[in-house]
């Protein structure tokens, strides 16, 4: 495995232009070696990209790539030593899947004892033991994906496995299964995942850091707990969360206080340096609870629907010219007609041009 440093990476497939445009802003970032990462965000954000300069398959147009502090940047894919899993399956179709999966290994010569314990390991961990020596093209399509991951995680010497929407072709029990055997040999092996995903579940339950993107800009990195309570930008708290957080069009009325219409809601965001009156106020449903009382950092609402997921309810209520949504446990009974909700001022999040204070 390896550490892979990105210095000062930018790309355009139109360069030489007088104004090019940028698939990819400049940014720099550090890969740990053994760790797991996600490049989370919308199509045509610029994602795969970032792999695929990683990788080799594209050469940036300015900027470096270190493998453990070795310059890359003009190496070609196969002197990278990196595996490759693409969104939908690439498999030798006139081998058995034994030989799909021992095929990076025979490459290079590893021996027989090896290759069969590798092999041995990774159809085992993810269920293709029982067809080892069916023909690979006679699997499902799900099946023939499972291959092409196995071909990827099969060697221990890679830098890093780069994950490209692998998951798309399987169903989602079996996704939620891989992304658990994915963590165990990450935890196992320390092998180093760099895993694609326009599907926040899918970054949020498999990666120790993610990297959202948004037009070609990283715009934030972070832990899923790190997105998710304290979002860089309201793009992010919108992309992150189901429902998005609760943003509004607020103004500030002191150094921690805004006000959304009349109500004036307290923050611990310290507002007497930002130059804009009017910012934006981003709280998460799962923060704003319902309680019988009015008083400090309530708002005066009325229900306007209620909505039963099994595990929780999401109310969405009306306050003055506003929507809010809270996340509430499925048993609390809600009456139709007015409610107070809680918003507590530390886990509100405050922006100004978008971006947080």
């Amino acid at each position: 495995m390896s550490k892979i440093d990105l210095s000062n990476i930018s790309h355009s497939y139109n360069p030489n232009e007088t104004n090019p445009v940028y698939a990819l802003n400049p940014f720099s970032m550090t890969w740990q070696d053994g760790a797991r990462y996600a490049i989370l965000g919308p199509s045509g954000c610029g994602k795969t990209t970032m792999l695929n300069i990683v990788s080799g398959l594209v050469r940036p147009s300015a900027g470096k790539i270190l493998f453990d502090d070795k310059d890359v940047t003009d190496l070609k894919t196969e002197d990278r030593n990196i595996a490759q899993v693409f969104q939908f399956p690439v498999i030798y179709s006139t081998m058995t899947v034994y030989e799909n999966l021992a095929f990076p290994l025979k490459c290079r010569d590893f021996p027989q004892n090896k290759i069969d314990e590798r092999v041995n390991s990774v159809s085992e961990t993810l269920n293709l033991k029982a067809f080892l020596n069916q023909p690979a093209r006679k699997l499902t399509a799900d099946q023939k994906q499972l291959i092409s991951l196995g071909r990827g995680l099969v060697r221990e010497d890679v830098a890093a496995v780069l994950m490209d929407e692998p998951l798309t072709v399987i169903d989602p029990d079996l996704k939620f299964r891989l992304r658990r055997n994915l963590k165990e040999i990450n935890e196992k092996y320390k092998t180093t995942l760099v895993y694609v995903t326009h599907d926040q579940n899918e970054a949020m339950t498999f990666a120790d850091n993610i990297i959202v993107m948004s037009e070609g800009e990283v715009v934030q990195t972070g832990t899923p707990k790190d997105l998710f309570e304290r979002p860089n930008t309201t793009f992010v708290g919108y992309f992150i969360g189901s429902p998005a957080m609760n943003l509004f069009e607020t103004e500030a009325v002191s150094q921690s206080e805004v006000k959304i219409g009349s109500v004036k809601i307290k923050t611990s965001t310290d507002l007497s340096k930002i130059k804009n009156k009017k910012i934006k106020l981003g709280i998460r449903s799962e923060f704003i609870d319902v309680i019988e009382k009015e008083g400090e950092n309530t708002v005066k609402a009325k229900v306007k629907k209620i909505e039963d997921f099994g595990n929780f309810k999401l109310l969405t209520a009306v306050a003055e010219n506003f929507i809010i949504k809270s996340k509430i446990d499925r048993e609390k009974p809600i009456s139709d007609g007015e409610i107070n909700l809680h918003i507590p001022a530390e886990k509100c999040c405050v922006y100004e041009n978008e971006k947080l204070i």
